[in-house]
C-alpha cells in the first residue's frame, strides 16, 4: 500500500513521513510545503522515524502523541522529560500495568523498547546539540548521558564518526574516490581512513561525485588515481556479488539503520527477504517502513545488499540506484548470468 501525503484526518496517527533533504518528520496532515516524492520516507511510528535520524516537525508536532495510544504516549513524554532513563518498573507503575504487559504494549505501538526509545531521543539530542554546543561535553550531558565514557562507547553507532568530526560536519576527514564503469553503468567507490564508505551506481559519473560531496559536505573529497586497484576489486565484486568483497567497510548510520544493514548482510546471495521479515529479524516487527527507509539510505551498493529486500508480495519496490539494476543483480545472484 502506498500512502499519499494529503490532509486526511483518519490517517493523522496511522503513519508519519520524513523528508530526506530537511531531516524532519511530520504528520500526514502537516501544513508544511509538500516535498518532492523522491525525498520522502514513510514510518509507522514516531520512534521509528527518530531511530532513523529524523527530528520532529515544530509545526505539526508529531511527537506529542504516539499511534493513538495515550498510555504509551504518556510514557514517551515521561521518558523525554526525565533527566535519566526511567526504569521499566517505574514506567509500568505509572501506566498501571505490569512490567511485562507494559513492555509488550510499548514495543507493539512504537516498534522499539522503552530503553530503545530513550536511546533514540538521546541520539537525536546529541546530533542537535553538537551543532550548537561550545564543547562536545556540553552536548553529552545535555542529551542525558550520565557519563562521557558511556557516550563515547555508543557514539560511533549513531553518529557514524567521532563526535568532534560530526560537530564540524565531517571536517578534517579525507575522502578519496575513483570512477569506473561496469555492466550496471557508472561506478563510484570512495574510502575514508576506516575503509570503503561509498559504492554508488548510476548513469552519470558527475552526478555520483556530486552525491558523494553532498554526503560528506565538510570533508576533503578528492579523486585519487592510485585508488584504481581498489576500484577494480569493487567492480569485480559488483559484477559477481556472490564473492566476498574482501575490503574493510566504513559503515555509517543511525543505530536503527546499522541493525537493518547488518540484517541485510546476513541474507545469503541468491535469496531475498521482505521488509517485514527484516523488521522481524531485528526485533522491530512494526517498523516495516522504517526498514524500507534504512534500505533507501544505504550508501554501499551491493556490499550492504539492500537489493535483496523486497515487498511482501515479492515486488521489487524501489532501489536507490534504479530498479533495473536491482533486477539485474538478483538475476546474477540467482545464476541468470
Amino acid at each position: 500500500m502506498t500512502y499519499q501525503i494529503e490532509a486526511v484526518p483518519a490517517a493523522r496517527a496511522a503513519f508519519f513521513y520524513a523528508v530526506v533533504t530537511t531531516g524532519v518528520y511530520c504528520r500526514p496532515d502537516c501544513g508544511a510545503r509538500r516535498p518532492r516524492p523522491e525525498n520522502v520516507r514513510y514510518f509507522e511510528t514516531t520512534a521509528a522515524a527518530e531511530a532513523a535520524g529524523y527530528r520532529a516537525c515544530k509545526r505539526c508536532r508529531p511527537d506529542e502523541a504516539v499511534a493513538g495510544d495515550e498510555v504509551v504516549a504518556a510514557a514517551c513524554r515521561r521518558i523525554a522529560a526525565a533527566a535519566a532513563v526511567p526504569s521499566l518498573n517505574s514506567l509500568a507503575a505509572a501506566a498501571g500495568l505490569s512490567p511485562f504487559h507494559f513492555h509488550r504494549r510499548f514495543k507493539a505501538v512504537t516498534g522499539v523498547t522503552p530503553r530503545g526509545y530513550a536511546a533514540g531521543l538521546r541520539a537525536r539530542r546529541v546530533r542537535e546539540g553538537l551543532a550548537g554546543a561550545a564543547r562536545v561535553t556540553e552536548a553529552i550531558f545535555d542529551a542525558g548521558f550520565e557519563s562521557a565514557g558511556r557516550f563515547y562507547a555508543e557514539a560511533a553507532g549513531f553518529l557514524g564518526m567521532t563526535p568532534s568530526a560530526y560537530r564540524a560536519g565531517g571536517a578534517g576527514e579525507d575522502i578519496f574516490y575513483a570512477l569506473g564503469s561496469c555492466g550496471l553503468g557508472a561506478v563510484l567507490v570512495a574510502a575514508s581512513g576506516a575503509g570503503i564508505c561509498a559504492i554508488s551506481l548510476g548513469d552519470d559519473a558527475a552526478a555520483l561525485v556530486a552525491d558523494l560531496r553532498k554526503t560528506f559536505p565538510a570533508a576533503r573529497v578528492a579523486e585519487d588515481e592510485a585508488f584504481a586497484a581498489v576500484l577494480g576489486q569493487v567492480i569485480a565484486f559488483v559484477e559477481a556479488p556472490r564473492r566476498d568483497l574482501g575490503l574493510p567497510l566504513d559503515i555509517r548510520g543511525t543505530a536503527f539503520q546499522l541493525r537493518v544493514w547488518e540484517a541485510l548482510r546476513r541474507i545469503p546471495a541468491g535469496t531475498t527477504a521482505s521488509y517485514a521479515e527484516i523488521a522481524a529479524a531485528i526485533g522491530a516487527p512494526k517498523a516495516v517502513r522504517a526498514v524500507a527507509g534504512a534500505c533507501a539510505a544505504n550508501t554501499l551498493a551491493v556490499a550492504v545488499p539492500c537489493h535483496r529486500a523486497k515487498r511482501a508480495d515479492d515486488g521489487l519496490a524501489g532501489y536507490r540506484w534504479g530498479v533495473a539494476r536491482k533486477r539485474r543483480l538478483l538475476e546474477v545472484e540467482a545464476g541468470g548470468g
